[in-house]
């Protein structure tokens, strides 16, 4: 029998699709967006936060179905509130907003993690359940697009379980992550 694969894309506002042998596993990505909220007194100074630097990240070809998988990205993430601080609210394309990639026929899905930090250069961090915010976070982001100060503020990282490589069914997988940042 040949070797086992999976290939991964997780994308910045846009489908991209990776295509490999019909033994391989394959997944489309996840079309990351993020949305914004702003709250404030009523008298007119509103806090605002801003996210920047989302990209393209692949997980290209796994060949190790046995082992978890996992990419991080780092992100400028401002925020204007007194404190600095915001909430994360992350949402999938899947079921209720599950965190699901769909294969383009069937309905065999191959689930994932989310999770998130207030520090860049992580590889872990909090795990998101979809729609529960996570509050609590601080930003060190000076600028909105973080042209000074810090570069960037805060990790994604977006985890590929074993257990869930293992019985994924080969074929394309595609689905989108959702981020709603609101300052605290």
């Amino acid at each position: 029998m040949a070797p086992r694969g999976i290939a991964a894309a997780v994308g910045s506002g846009l489908d991209r699709h990776v295509f490999s042998r019909s033994w391989r596993k394959s997944l489309g990505g996840i079309a990351l967006a993020a949305a914004f909220a702003w709250s404030g007194p009523a008298l007119g100074a509103s806090s605002n936060v801003r996210i920047s630097g989302l990209t393209n990240l692949a997980f290209n070809t796994i060949a190790d179905l046995t082992a978890d998988t996992s990419l991080a990205e780092d992100v400028c993430l401002f925020s204007s509130s007194p404190t600095n601080g915001y909430r994360v609210t992350a949402t999938g394309s899947g079921t209720g907003g599950a965190f699901t990639l769909a294969p383009p026929s069937g309905t065999n899905t191959l689930g994932y993690e989310v999770q998130w930090k207030d520090q860049s250069g992580q590889s872990s961090g909090s795990q998101l359940s979809s729609g529960v915010p996570l509050t609590g976070q601080l930003s060190s982001a000076t600028q909105q697009q973080c042209n000074s100060g810090p570069a960037v503020s805060a990790s994604l990282i977006v985890v590929l379980r074993s257990a869930a490589l293992s019985s994924a069914s080969a074929g394309s997988y595609s689905g989108s992550l959702t981020l709603l940042i609101a300052p605290e």
